[in-house]
C-alpha cells in the first residue's frame, strides 16, 4: 500500500522543487554553473552513496521487479524529506533499513509528472541520523524509456529474448529509483535473477558463485562494481551470450551467431587499451569487454565501465569503422574517470574522448586515417550546424526544459574536439599530454563542470605559457556559436585522390567502371558520396549501384551515405533495400536522418509512414521518441 507524506511536508517539497527547479521564467535567469536541472533529487540534503539491486528479469510482462537498497548521507541535519528521480516506475513500499535488518515502512509519495524527467519520489525520514539505508520496492514498466525488451525474432539466434539497458542520459531513472544525476557518483551491487539458460551481464565485476536454477527455473547472477560512478553508467543486458577473450583483460561478448565475425573485427582490443595507456595513464577498471549488442541499439556505443556496449553496424568485416571502439575504450578517462556534473557540460565528454579516440586511431593506423577520420568528422559537424540554432552551438549547452538526449550533436562531440586541437596547435603535443594525464589525475572518480574545467585549464597549461592563448579565444570556443575563425582544421587534402576522382566521374570523363573505388577504404567511400552535388542524372545512380552493389550493401556507414543520394533523387530502385535497412538497423544516427529525407517529399513522407508502423516496435524507446516527432507529429 502506497502511504502519504504529511501535507505540510508535501507542500514544502513541491514548492521547493517548483519555485527552484523549473519556474516558468527559468530560461531568462543566468545558469548555475554545476547545478542539474535535469534532476528533482536534493543532493544538497542528502548524498546517496551505494546501490544494492535485487531484481528479477520478467521477459512474459517486460518488467523488472524487485527492490533497491539506498545508502544516503545526510549532507544537511535539518533535512528529514529525501527526493529521488523515478521515471514510469510502479513503487510498492519504501523501508527504512536498521542496523539489524528490521524495516520501517515509511512515508513516501509520487509527485507530479513533468515532461522529460519524470515524477520526483519523495520519502520522509523519521530522525537525524547521518547516513540510512532506504530501500524501494519496484517494478518497471513494460515502456521504460532506458531499457529495451527483444522478442527471439529480434534477435541473431532467434531463439531467446533479450533485454538492455541505455541509461544515459537521464533513463536510470526509468529502471531504478535514485538521484539520476552525473554529479552523484555511486558504487553499486546487484543480483540480477533469469531465466535459467541465458546470461546477465552488467558494467561491474561478475562475483563469483552463481547459483543454480531455482523452483521457478531462474539463475541469480551476482555483480559487484567497487569504483564510484554516475547512475548513467550502471547498465544490464541479459541475453543468450557467447565469449571470446583477446586478453587476460579484454573479451567480446555477443550472440553466438555474431561470435565469430565479433571476434575478427575486434581482435586488436589489447591493443588499443595499451595504446591508451601509453598515452594517457593507466587503464583504472580492471577488465576491458565489449558487449554487441542486437540491431535495435539506439547509438552506435555507450561506454559503460568495464564493459563497453557496442552496435553491431560497426562490424564491417575490414575492421574499418573500429574507431568507435576506441571512442568508447577512451571514455574510460575522459566521461567514466572524469565525468560532466551535468548534461549543459556534455562536451566534457565527448569532446576529449573524440580528441583521444583520433590519437588512438592515428597510433594504431597511422596518420592519414587519423587525418581521414578528421575531416569526415568536421565535415558532418559542419552539416549538422547549418540546421542548428545559434545557442545549440555553444559547447556548454543551455538544455533548461529540454531534454538532454537533444544536446547530443557533433558540437559536443567534434567541435570539443577541435578545442583540444586547437590546443594542442598552440602548446605542442609535448605540453598537451602531461596536461591531460594531469587532469585525469587530478579529477579521477570525480565530476566536474565546465568552469571547474576552464580553472584547471588556465592554472595548469595556460599558466605555462601567457600569451599563446587569450581569454577571448577561450569565450569564443565555449559560450559562443559556430566554430572561431582561428579554429585549427585539418587538411582535406588527404582526400585529394577521390576529390579528383569524383570531379572527374561527374564531368564524365572517368567512367565508372574505371573508378579505383573497389581499393578506397570505408572513409573514402564515405567521403566521395557525402560530397556529391545535391541532384544526379538517373543514369549515373543506376551505374554507381550495379557497378559497386551500393543499395545491397553490408557496410552501415557507406549503406547510409547512399541511401540519402537515393532518397534527394527519388531513385526508386534503392527504396525496397532501404525499408529492409530502416527495419533492421535502429542506431539514431543512422536512421534519423533517412526519415527525416524521406518526410521532405509527399511520396517519400509515404514510404516512410509505412516502414516505420512495421519498423517502430523493434526501435529502442530513445528511438521511438526521436523518430514520432519526424513522422508522426502530433498535430
Amino acid at each position: 500500500m502506497r502511504a502519504a507524506v504529511g501535507a505540510a511536508a508535501l507542500v514544502c517539497v513541491v514548492a521547493l522543487v517548483s519555485t527552484r527547479a523549473w519556474g516558468a521564467n527559468q530560461p531568462e535567469a543566468p545558469i548555475e554553473p554545476g547545478r542539474d536541472y535535469h534532476s528533482f533529487a536534493n543532493v544538497t540534503d542528502f548524498r546517496l552513496r551505494d546501490v544494492d539491486l535485487d531484481l528479477t528479469v520478467d521477459f512474459a510482462a517486460s518488467r523488472l521487479t524487485g527492490r533497491v537498497d539506498l545508502k544516503v548521507a545526510r549532507q544537511n541535519p535539518g533535512a528529514h524529506t529525501l527526493i529521488l528521480d523515478t521515471r514510469d516506475l510502479d513503487i510498492r513500499s519504501v523501508s527504512l533499513i536498521r542496523e539489524r535488518g528490521e524495516a520501517k515502512q515509511l512515508d513516501f509519495k509520487l509527485g507530479d509528472a513533468r515532461e522529460f524527467l519524470g515524477r520526483p519520489l519523495q520519502i520522509e525520514l523519521p530522525d537525524s541520523s547521518p547516513t540510512a539505508t532506504i530501500r524501494v520496492a519496484y517494478r518497471t514498466e513494460p515502456q521504460a524509456s532506458g531499457l529495451q525488451w527483444l522478442t527471439p525474432a529480434q534477435t541473431a539466434g532467434k531463439k531467446h529474448p533479450y533485454l538492455f539497458s541505455q541509461s544515459q542520459a537521464i533513463h536510470a531513472r526509468s529502471w531504478i529509483p535514485l538521484q539520476d544525476t552525473p554529479q552523484v557518483r555511486v558504487t553499486y551491487a546487484a543480483t540480477i535473477r533469469v531465466p535459467d539458460g541465458l546470461t546477465a551481464v552488467m558494467s561491474a565485476d561478475h562475483e563469483p558463485g552463481d547459483s543454480k536454477p531455482n523452483a521457478q527455473g531462474l539463475r541469480a547472477y551476482r555483480f559487484r562494481m567497487h569504483d564510484a560512478i554516475p547512475s548513467y553508467l550502471i547498465a544490464i543486458a541479459v541475453g543468450d551470450l557467447a565469449f571470446h577473450s583477446f586478453s587476460p583483460r579484454t573479451g567480446v561478448y555477443s550472440e553466438p551467431a555474431v561470435l565469430k565475425a565479433a571476434a575478427h573485427e575486434f581482435v586488436d582490443l589489447e591493443k588499443m587499451v595499451a595504446t591508451c595507456e601509453k598515452l594517457f595513464g593507466p587503464y583504472r577498471w580492471g577488465r576491458y569487454d565489449l558487449l554487441i549488442l542486437p540491431p535495435s541499439a539506439p547509438y552506435g556505443g555507450m561506454e559503460n565501465p568495464r564493459l563497453s556496449f557496442i552496435t553491431p553496424t560497426v562490424i564491417a568485416g575490414d575492421r574499418s569503422l573500429v574507431s568507435l571502439i576506441a571512442h568508447e575504450l577512451a571514455h574510460s578517462w575522459s566521461g567514466n574517470l572524469v565525468t560532466n556534473a551535468t548534461w549543459r557540460d556534455f562536451w566534457l565528454n565527448e569532446g576529449f574522448t573524440v580528441y583521444l579516440e583520433r590519437r588512438i586511431v592515428e597510433a594504431l593506423s597511422g596518420k592519414r586515417r587519423e587525418q581521414m577520420e578528421d575531416v569526415l568528422g568536421v565535415q558532418s559537424l559542419k552539416r549538422e550546424m547549418a540546421d542548428l540554432p545559434a545557442a545549440d552551438q555553444h559547447l556548454a549547452i543551455d538544455l533548461r526544459n529540454r531534454d538532454p538526449d537533444d544536446g547530443v550533436t557533433d558540437v559536443a562531440y567534434e567541435k570539443g574536439k577541435l578545442f583540444l586541437a586547437f590546443l594542442e596547435s598552440r602548446f605542442g603535443r609535448e605540453a598537451i599530454d602531461p596536461f591531460l594525464r594531469g587532469y585525469f589525475d587530478h579529477f579521477a572518480f570525480q565530476s566536474i563542470y565546465t568552469e571547474q574545467f576552464l580553472d584547471y585549464l588556465r592554472a595548469n597549461l595556460l599558466a605555462t605559457k601567457p600569451n599563446a592563448v587569450s581569454e577571448q579565444e577561450i569565450h569564443a570556443w565555449v559560450y559562443e556559436p559556430g566554430l572561431p575563425g582561428f579554429a585549427v582544421l585539418p587538411a582535406a587534402d588527404v582526400f585529394a585522390p577521390v576529390e579528383d576522382a569524383r570531379r572527374r566521374w561527374l564531368a564524365g570523363s572517368l567512367s565508372t567502371a574505371a573508378l579505383p573505388a573497389k581499393q578506397w577504404s570505408t572513409q573514402e567511400w564515405l567521403h566521395f558520396l557525402d560530397n556529391m552535388p545535391a541532384e544526379l542524372p538517373r543514369a549515373k545512380l543506376d551505374e554507381l549501384d550495379r557497378a559497386f552493389a551500393l543499395s545491397a550493401s553490408t557496410n552501415a556507414e557507406i549503406a547510409h551515405s547512399w541511401f540519402r543520394i537515393a532518397i534527394r533523387n527519388d531513385y526508386a530502385p534503392a527504396y525496397g533495400p532501404l525499408a529492409q535497412y530502416l527495419t533492421t538497423i535502429g542506431r539514431r544516427k543512422l536512421v534519423r536522418p533517412l526519415y527525416e529525407d524521406l518526410m521532405k517529399t509527399a511520396r517519400g513522407a509515404e514510404l516512410a509512414r509505412s516502414v516505420y508502423a512495421k519498423a517502430r516496435p523493434g526501435y529502442h524507446p530513445i528511438v521511438q521518441t526521436t523518430l514520432d516527432a519526424i513522422v508522426t507529429p502530433a498535430r
